[in-house]
Parts: C-alpha cells; sequence; structure tokens
C-alpha cells in the first residue's frame, strides 16, 4: 500500500473592495489587492491542514509589496469591510513599476544630463549611463 502526500504553499487573493488611496511609495492614486499565503499537509491531493498564514498587501500603482497585520488580515479573509491603515503595514519589497506614459528618466552620474531618451551612452560627455 503507498501513501499519496505532500505539503505545499498556497497563495490566494482575497476580496478588498476599498476606494482608491494615495500610495506613499510614489505618490500616485492606486487600490490595495490583498494576498494570504499558506502552507497545506494534502492528503491523495485532498487539502487536509493550511497553517502559517500570513497576509500581504500589493498596491495597483506600483507594485508595492507590504505585510498585513494578521488581525486585519483575518478579518478580510471572513469578509468584513476593514479599511487597511498605514500602521497596519511592513514594507517587504519596493515596488517599481511605471505607467506605460510615464518614461524614466535618465541621468548621467558623471555630468548630471538628464534624458528620457533610451540611450546608452551620455549625448552630453558620452559616459554610458
Amino acid at each position: 500500500m503507498f501513501f499519496i502526500g505532500g505539503i505545499t504553499q498556497g497563495t490566494k487573493e482575497l476580496v478588498y473592495n476599498a476606494a482608491a488611496m494615495i500610495c506613499g511609495r510614489c505618490g500616485r492614486y492606486g487600490r490595495y489587492q490583498v494576498f494570504m499565503t499558506y502552507m497545506c499537509l494534502s492528503f491523495f491531493f485532498i487539502p487536509i491542514f493550511k497553517w502559517g498564514r500570513k497576509y500581504y498587501v500589493k498596491t495597483s500603482c506600483c507594485g508595492t509589496v507590504y505585510q498585513l497585520d494578521e488581525e486585519v488580515g483575518k478579518r478580510i479573509a471572513a469578509g468584513e469591510d476593514v479599511p487597511i491603515r498605514e500602521e497596519d503595514l511592513i514594507l517587504v519589497s519596493e515596488g517599481h513599476d511605471a505607467p506605460a506614459w510615464e518614461v524614466p528618466v535618465k541621468r548621467c552620474s558623471n555630468c548630471g544630463y538628464e534624458t528620457k531618451e533610451n540611450f546608452e551612452y551620455c549625448p552630453k560627455c558620452g559616459k554610458r549611463f
């Protein structure tokens, strides 16, 4: 007789319908996307037990990821309409996504020349960007 079982990590997006907010990182309007991660014990491909739940928030404007306070995360997972405050968030990783209409500015470290063009070398001094 053999057993098929295993431990896997799962992710689930939680329903969070809140008004638009102004991002503390990029200053643009965006929304919070709330996720829950967990470890899961499966037996014959049937989830038996979940543990190690953590809650995360990702901003839609720049992609910054925060860890969400566990109590607030549990309430959102239960379907409550809970406001997410700055003090409920711990920065995990800064986002770098820029909107398509906003081209990043390149700045030369040698002469300080700024351009939005896709140059490999500075047109003013010739140093590589």
